[in-house]
Order: structure tokens, then sequence, then C-alpha cells
């Protein structure tokens, strides 16, 4: 044999065994190494598998073939460790400092919950890859990891939310602490091949001046991730990141103008700065950023007009500066993007900004436009009719503008991907013919203060089959609701039609969704309650012309716990008693009855409600002593049981377990006693309302305890609660779930969520409450309106009464005050009401253009002078003569108090046997009684006075 055919045979052998390595490599691929496979299973000896994941790690097998593990071909070595969301527990073993050759390491989205990250993963040289994101560790990042020269990406992202759902109010109450604080970084300086680095949610606040100075950040990096780290500046060392794609910084605290060595980062495709406090205008140099993808700046201070050159951005394809304080016109915007980038731009937000100007007609060049989200700004004029030639939009949000004219079918003409469409608070009028069927199927449908033409329920809705919001309040819809509405509706989870002019009876809401929420509230319904489904969550019907009784709406099928927790049946002509009913009703959090015909007790039941927070009971008939088995609702925030019959004393146990009460209302009731003491520990209470009982005594010396009035803690009880949906839009008049009612200046104001927050007011007007008016009140700084009118305080009006200085409103009229008005009075200058009338207060009325802008009426029955009133102080050497027209004024209402008794109580003598009939009515029962209490408190006075 010659040596060409020895050569031939040579190759061809070689070939042959090249093919098999290629094609049967998976048999001959080396087995794993047994201190390998050793290691692994220590690792997972110190591991808690409840899901069982690793249940093909046992034995002597070839570990390789484990779950998650990929060996080289080759050696046998194990380099891969694929363990993300497993999940395990447990501990991390240091057995894994064995698999040298590991490059790959993947833990993220487990539970080590408790664990501080491992120092000795510094040790693992080969690692390239090491992701330990969002598996619960805690405690400070080991600065070993320095050590991991050849690392590429390093995940150690901590936060346990998806960022998509950022709380932007969680977010200012600190950062997560995922992580402990770090007070520096520079182990990072070392990892010279680092392209990708995700520290987001770990604790960076001690760090933040370093990383401000430092340029020592890894240059090669692409991707830099460290949002909701406390940062309060941004890190200097990016400057120098001349590779950088990916920036994302939102959640922090950073407030500075966005720097210009920004703009020239120019391989940029993302930048999220979102959650922030940058301000400032936004520089023209954004046209640099021409290879900008996504391009996030929501929830910053930023202001001024988006400049011409965002027309640069031809890549662009999202864009987000919603809430912010940009302004100029929205058609200037969308005809920059007409340069290059209107046929890539696929969402587009600009909500809660200063925005005017007409939207432009020549939208349909935004072809791939998905999301237009322009809702609160104040774009006027009409939708154009370009809108139905965005044939990709699934999110149209133009709510809370100016807009104005017709919208009709022509609108909607291509919208076939329409899911989501909110447009309330704007002008707007919507004509359809009977039988138009849409192109799209909509999840959600917001058209609040809209006008429907013709003006009943559109037909059209029973084609949306896929509907779960619907949202149609204050759209003047009258007549009846037909069948085929009350079939449809059962599928929403989210149902608005209150202030309409509907009427006729409501049917049994039995709907097919789970824990719908329904507002049928301010329109003209009838007839009994409907029973309603045990699933539904939320029920609005005040405001209507329900009557009957609340028997079968709470008793029927009472066996069933139910899962509603807001109830508002107030307003409507309800009567009976309260049934005993609610042991099933356990999730009530919100009960108002308020303003109906009801009579009887609180029913014991009540008392299981440990979740309930708000009880209206206002304006009823109710009647008994305040029942002790509310005390076990101890999450009361409001109370308010004004305007009926209870008797009997102020129970000590509202202000020892009532603990979290913000308003405590039992105004024109019958309840005498003192005001008990223990109301004092109410420390978050903002609004107190005894007015109008018959309560005695003095006022308690402790109100400085009331916190929430003497501090600017921002203490709030009253949560701002849009339902279910609030994450999904922004619906233009958001419900509120919660209100009361606060008499001030006079008159009964209705207070919602967010006023609640605000207001304070102590009101203990017509009792018969006597002695000094405590100096403690005036430690009560926040308190905005004070009436103490129509009592028996005497004394002098508390010199410090001017610290107080919120104060709006402030009634003593009708009283036995001395002395002179309090100098330190001149300083309320926010005081827009004033009553001191019907005392006995003298000398001169203190001079500041705050007091006598007041009417005379805010002064007599006094001996006062100086403007506003008519005496002058010099002429009157030191004496006012006594006012004739005094209605009330302690001793001067009488001048002879025996005279008027015997008199008075001849004159009800004689008058009983024609009265006495009437007042075997109930009403007419309580006017006298009232009447009655007023006489033996002048009476009691006058007594006083005399003895």
């Amino acid at each position: 044999m010659n040596m060409g055919s020895t050569v031939v045979r040579f190759l061809s052998i070689a070939t042959l065994f090249t093919i098999c390595l290629l094609l049967c490599n998976a048999n001959l691929s080396a087995p794993c190494k047994q201190n390998e496979r050793e290691a692994l299973l220590m690792f997972k000896h110190d591991l808690v598998d409840l899901s069982n994941r690793l249940s093909s790690w046992v034995g002597k097998g070839d570990c390789c073939n484990w779950t998650g593990v990929v060996c080289d071909n080759l050696t046998g070595h194990v380099r891969e460790l694929h363990l993300a969301e497993m999940p395990f527990s447990g501990k991390i073993n240091p057995s894994l400092l064995n698999l040298t050759h590991l490059t790959y390491l993947d833990l993220s989205n487990n539970d080590f919950e408790g664990m501080q990250i491992p120092s000795f993963l510094g040790s693992l040289k080969s690692l390239r890859y090491l992701n330990l994101s969002n598996s619960m560790f805690v405690g400070l990042i080991p600065h070993q990891l320095g050590n991991l020269t050849s690392l590429q990406v390093l995940d150690l992202h901590g936060c346990q939310q998806v960022q998509d759902s950022y709380d932007y109010d969680d977010h200012l109450e600190g950062t997560p602490d995922s992580l402990s604080e770090v007070e520096s970084l520079q182990w990072i300086s070392g990892l010279s091949q680092l392209q990708h680095l995700d520290m987001s949610c770990a604790n960076l606040s001690k760090a933040s001046d370093w990383l401000r100075v430092t340029n020592t950040l890894p240059s090669l990096v692409e991707s830099f991730h460290m949002s909701a780290c406390g940062l309060y500046h941004i890190p200097g060392g990016i400057a120098n990141m001349t590779n950088l794609k990916f920036l994302d910084l939102q959640g922090n605290y950073i407030s500075s103008t966005i720097p210009k060595w920004l703009y020239r980062l120019s391989h940029l495709q993302s930048l999220i700065l979102s959650y922030n406090f940058f301000h400032g205008e936004i520089s023209s140099s954004l046209g640099n950023l021409t290879s900008i993808v996504n391009l996030e700046l929501r929830y910053n201070q930023v202001a001024g007009n988006i400049p011409n050159s965002l027309g640069n951005l031809c890549k662009l394809t999202t864009l987000d500066m919603s809430t912010n304080n940009l302004n100029g016109s929205v058609s200037e915007i969308f005809e920059s993007f007409s340069r290059c980038s209107s046929g890539q731009i696929e969402s587009l937000s600009l909500s809660w900004n200063n925005l005017s100007g007409h939207l432009t007609d020549k939208l349909d060049h935004f072809e791939k436009l998905r999301v237009l989200d322009l809702a609160h700004n104040s774009i006027s004029g009409p939708l154009p009719p370009s809108f139905g030639n965005l044939s990709c939009l699934e999110v149209l949000r133009i709510g809370d503008n100016n807009l104005t004219g017709v919208v009709s079918q022509l609108h909607f003409t291509n919208l076939t991907r329409l899911v989501e469409f909110e447009a309330s608070g704007n002008s707007l009028t919507l004509e359809t013919t009977p039988h138009w069927l849409p192109p799209f199927q909509l999840s959600a449908l917001v058209l609040n203060s809209w006008h429907l033409e013709p003006s009943e329920l559109p037909m059209w809705l029973q084609s949306q089959t896929q509907l779960e919001l619907l949202s149609m309040p204050n759209t003047r819809i009258s007549g009846t609701i037909l069948t085929w509405f009350w079939n449809f509706s059962s599928q929403l989870r989210y149902i608005d039609l209150s202030e309409n002019k509907l009427y006729g009876e409501v049917p049994h809401i039995f709907p097919s969704s789970q824990f719908p929420e329904i507002f049928l509230g301010s329109n003209q319904f009838n007839g009994s309650l409907p029973l309603v489904s045990s699933t539904v969550e939320k029920l609005d019907l005040s405001n209507s012309s329900f009557s009957g009784t609340l028997f079968h709406f709470f008793c029927n099928n009472n066996s069933e716990p139910k899962a509603l927790s807001i109830l508002h049946l107030d307003n409507n002509l309800l009567s009976g008693k309260i049934p005993d009913c609610f042991r099933n009703w356990k999730n009530l959090v919100v009960v108002n009855l308020e303003s109906n015909n009801l009579i009887g007790n609180i029913p014991r039941s009540l008392g299981y409600l440990l979740s309930l927070k708000y009880l209206h009971l206002r304006n009823n008939h109710l009647h008994g002593e305040l029942p002790p088995y509310l005390k076990k609702c101890t999450d009361l925030t409001i109370l308010d049981l004004s305007y009926n019959n209870f008797l009997g004393k102020i129970p000590m146990w509202i202000g020892t377990s009532l603990s979290n009460l913000a308003v405590l209302s039992l105004r024109s009731n019958q309840l005498h006693g003192h005001i008990p003491y223990k109301l004092c520990n109410l420390t978050y209470l903002q609004i107190l309302d005894l007015a109008h009982n018959n309560l005695s005594g003095r006022m308690p010396r402790c109100l400085y305890k009331f916190t929430a009035m003497a501090s600017n803690s921002e203490i709030s009880r009253f949560p701002f609660d849009s339902g279910s949906y609030g994450f999904l839009i922004n619906i233009g008049e958001e419900k509120q779930i919660e209100n009361a009612i606060l008499v001030s200046k006079g008159r009964e104001v209705k207070y919602g969520n967010i006023l609640l927050r605000l207001a304070t007011s102590l009101d203990l007007s017509d009792n018969i409450i006597s002695g000094e008016i405590p100096e403690q009140l005036t430690s009560l700084i926040y308190l905005q309106s004070v009436n103490l009118s129509n009592n028996l305080l005497s004394g002098r009006i508390p010199p410090k009464i001017g610290d107080m200085r919120w104060l709006e409103s402030l009634d003593l009229s009708m009283n036995q005050l001395c002395g002179q008005i309090a100098p330190s009075m001149s300083s309320l200058t926010f005081l827009s009401a004033l009553n001191l009338s019907y005392n006995n207060l003298t000398g001169e009325i203190p001079k500041s253009t705050q007091f006598q802008s007041f009417d005379q009426s805010s002064f007599i029955g006094n001996k006062l002078c100086g403007p506003p009133l008519e005496v002058n102080c010099s002429n009157t050497n030191g004496t006012v003569p006594p006012v004739a027209d005094q209605k009330h004024g302690g001793s001067y209402l009488l001048e002879d108090g025996w005279f008027y008794l015997s008199l008075g109580l001849g004159f009800l003598f004689g008058f009983w046997s024609v009265l006495g009939s009437l007042l075997l009515n109930l009403p007419w029962r309580i006017v006298f009684s009232r009447f009655q209490n007023s006489i033996v408190k002048k009476l009691y006075g006058v007594i006083v006075e005399h003895f």
C-alpha cells in the first residue's frame, strides 16, 4: 500500500469521525465530574424545594442531564445553572465553589427571604453571568462580587413589583428595603468586562454622593438599571458609558435639570427617568438621541415646550411625558413627529400636562399608533374624523380636556382594534343610529358627562361582548332601563350610570362576573330595593326614591357570606327598622343609610362588622342609647349618628375602643351629661360635632391630645379609592366612596375624600356647657372651624387664641363671656366668619383689616366700641350704653328671672291640653322636646346669674 492511499484512508476516517461528532454529539459528550455531582447534591440539600423541581437530582447518574444543569460536552464540567423560578427557599451551600468552571448562574425569582447574598459567590472567578434578581435577598451587597473580573452580566434587581404598576405614592414614602444601605459601590469599578448592571431597589441612598462624583463605573456597560435605589443624583460615571443603550433611573429622588451630557449618549435606545423630580426645560439637544426607541419621563416636574427637535428621533416608538408641567400646542407636537417618526410611533402618552390647541386632522399618518393618552390637558376644539383611520389604535384616552362638538360613527370607522376608550369630562355629543354596529370590541368605555343622542342607553352596547367597565354618569340618559341591558350588564365588573334621569324599578342584581362594582345612585328609581348577589363588592343606590323596608335586602339568603364592602342606600324613602341580619356581611367597610325614615335601635349584629370604617346613620328617627356593641368595630373612621333621637350619655368606650375615629358627629340628639374626658384619646380626630344636645359641665382640658387638630402631621384616615379600575384608566370623575357633613359658617357642607383629609372642626354649640373656655383649646392650631355658641360659657376669651392661625370660622356668641376681645385675634388672617354677639365683652374692638371687615352683627349685644360699630370709643369715657335689641345676652335676657319662670310654667300648663294630641306624633314630639330644652337652658342661665 503506497503512501497516497494511506493518506486518503486517514483523511476519510478523520472526516467520518468529525461527522460522527457533529451528528452524535449527545451520545459522545463526557459525563459530569464526580466531585461536581456531589457539590450539586450538597447544594440541593440546603434548598427547600416544595415544588420538587429538582426531582432529577438523585443517585449517581450523569448530573449533566439534571434539570437546569448545562455541562461542557467535551470536558463534562458544569458550566451553567439555570435555576430561575423554581421556586426555592432555604440556603445557598458553599459547595458551589467546587464548580470551578461555572460561567452562568441564575437563581432569580426564588425566595431566599432573610438571607444575605453569600460573599463566597465572589470566588466563582469564571462567572460571566450572575442573576440573583427578585429572590428576596436582604442585607449588604458583598463587595467580594468585585472579584468577578470576567463578569459581563450582574443582575441584583430587588424589586418585588413590576415597574409598569409602579406606585408613585409608595415611592415617596422611601426606598424598598430588599437590600440594606450601601455606602460605596467602588467594588463595581473592578468589573471591567461588565456590560449589563441592574441593582434596582437596592438602597443606595448613602452611596448617592459617591456615585455622583465617581467616574469609575465600568465603561463597557450597555444596560444600566438603578431604579428605586434612593438616589439623589445621577451617577456621574454614566457620562463615560459611551456604549450605553439602556438607562433606567426611575423611582429615585433626583432633583435637577436633565444634564446636557446625557444628550451626547448617541447609542441610547431606551431612557427611563420617570418618577423623579427633574425640572427645567427639555433641551433642543434631545434631537441628538437619534438611536432612541423608548423615552419615558413621566411623573416629573419638567416644564416648557417639547422641543421641535423631537422630530429628529426617527426610531422612536414609545414616548411617555405624562404628569409634568409641559405646555404648548398639541398640534405642533404632532407636526414635529411628521418629519420622520409618525409612521413609527406606537405609544404616545402626554396626559396630565398643560397642553392646549386643537388636535391635528392628520392623525392618519400615525399608522402604527396603538396607545394615545392625552387626558387631563386643556386641548380644545372638535375630535377630528381622522381618528377613524388609526387602524392599529388599541387605547384612546382624551378625558378631562375642553373638547367640543359631535362625535359620530365616522370617528370609529377603522378602529377595529380599539379596546379602551376613555373620554370623560368633555363637552362632546355622541350621535349614533339605533342600529349602528361598532367595528370594535371594547373592554372599557368611559363617557362621563357626555351628551348622548338619542338620550337613552345605546342599543349598540349589546354588541360589546368583551366589555368589563362601563362608565356613563351624568350623560342625561333618561327613561326606563330595558330588559336587554340588565341581561347585558351581568357580564360587567364595573358599571356607573349615576347622575342620570333613569326611573322605574331595579330588578334583582345577580351578575355573572366576580366582585362587580355597581353605581346607580342619583337617579329616579323607585319601588323596593333589589336583592343583590353575594358576589357584588360595591353598590350605590343612593339619592333615588326606593321605598319599603331593609329586611329582604339584608336578610334574604342570610346563610351565605356576602362580598359587599361598600353600600350606599342614603337619601331614599326607606322605612322601618334596621334589621338584625349583619352576621354574614362581614366584609362591609362603608354603610351609608342616612337621610331615610328608619326607626328603632341600632341592631346588635352591626358589632360583627369588624372591617367597618364608615357608618352613616344621620337624619333618621333612630333612638335608644348608643349601643356598646359598636365598640367591637375598632376600625371605625367616621361615625355619624347626627339628627336622630339617641338618649343617654356619651359613652366612655368611644374614646378607648374607637381609637381610629377621624369624624365623630352626634349632632342634634338628646344626649346629656358631661363630655367624657376619654374622647381626648382620639388622636386622629379631625371633626368633632356634639352640637344641639343637652350636654353640661365644663369643656375638657385635655383637648391638646387631639393631635390631628394640633399638628401638621398630615394624619389622614380617608383613603382615596377610584375603584378596581383605577390602575387601568383615569376615570374623569373618580367615584368618591366616602364623605362627611361639616357645619361651618352657619351652613352644612359635604366634604368628599380629598377635602376630608384637610378639614378640621370642633362644634359644641347649643348645649348647657359652662365654665371658662380652656386655654388648651388654643393648642389646636390647625383647627379651621370652632363653634361654642349658645352655651353658658363665662370668663375671658383665651388670650392665645391668635395662635390658632388657620381658623376660618369662630362663633362664641350667646354665652356669658366677659372682658376684652383678645388682641391676638387680630392675627387670624384666614378668619372669614366671626360671631361674638350677645356676651358681656367690653372695650375696643381690635384694629386690623380682618376685624373691621366684619359686619356689626358680629359684635352686637356687648359693651364694645370702635369700628365696625358706630360707637366711638373716645366719646364713651370707658363705658358703652347697653344695646336695646338684645335677643340673648346672659343675665340681660331677663330683668326678673322669677317672674318669667312663673310666667313660662303657667304658659306650658295652659297649652298642654291643646298640644297633647299633637305630641303623640313623633316629629312634633321632637320639636317640642327641643323647645322645652331651650327654655330650661335659658332659665338655668338666669338662676345661675341670680344665685
